[in-house]
């Protein structure tokens, strides 16, 4: 089943809807779907040639999983024109976890001539419950992988279409987003307003904020 992207402020495709909600329960699930997705730390301000602050993920879903996942991928790369025998294509181990989301699962990285262009993961627990059937999950980096087919040094030569190039839509944006981040961003006030106004934060930022501003005293009496 083709989707449209579930687009909010988040750094994968796993955090839709469409993959995380269904990986859970007995009930089949094949989806596949195009997610923009966010990664501040990945900002360069639109200086590097693969590095982005938001990129697009092809998403596919596959619950239970196909006995015959691998050779699948690898089809899936020579319909796209890239020949598995003409270039290095290595599964790298990477087994993942989002403990946010409560995930975790066994997979590789899938490096392309040595640049990582897809992340493959068997699930094996969502919102930590284990999963009732094993749900893989593609993750296709879609700039990378286009860079590659059109033959162009960096993402922002990509040709959109018409001629007109990635970067005539993406680079300003890419700059921006990387200048609000890191240079404009009052993260300490966002976070104390977050606090008073009892509203949620990612749990890992807001305990590394709050134990930075502790005196060792104060750590040890909290703790």
């Amino acid at each position: 089943m083709l989707m449209e992207a579930y687009d909010t402020e988040k750094g994968a495709g796993t955090m839709s809807p469409y993959t995380f909600l269904r990986a859970n329960g007995p009930e089949p699930w094949h989806a596949a779907y195009v997610e923009p997705s966010r990664r501040p730390a990945d900002g360069r301000y639109g200086d590097n040639p693969n590095r982005l602050y938001q990129h697009h993920q092809f998403q596919v879903v596959m619950k239970p999983s196909p006995d015959n996942i691998q050779e699948l991928y690898l089809a899936s790369l020579e319909a796209l024109g890239i020949n598995p025998l003409e270039h290095d294509i290595r599964f790298v181990e990477d087994n993942w976890e989002n403990p946010s989301m409560g995930a975790a699962g066994i997979g590789w990285e899938i490096w392309l001539d040595g640049m990582e262009v897809t992340q493959f993961t068997y699930f094996q627990q969502v919102g930590g419950i284990p999963v009732d059937a094993v749900t893989s999950e593609i993750t296709y980096g879609l700039e990378r992988l286009a860079s590659y087919i059109q033959d162009v040094p960096t993402v922002y030569d990509l040709e959109w279409g018409n001629g007109v190039l990635y970067g005539d839509i993406f680079k300003e944006p890419e700059f921006e987003h990387s200048t609000y981040s890191f240079d404009t961003s009052d993260s300490e006030m966002l976070c104390a307003t977050l606090m008073i106004t009892k509203l949620k934060l990612s749990a890992p930022w807001l305990i590394t904020w709050f134990i930075q501003r502790m005196t060792i005293f104060e750590v040890i009496t909290y703790v």
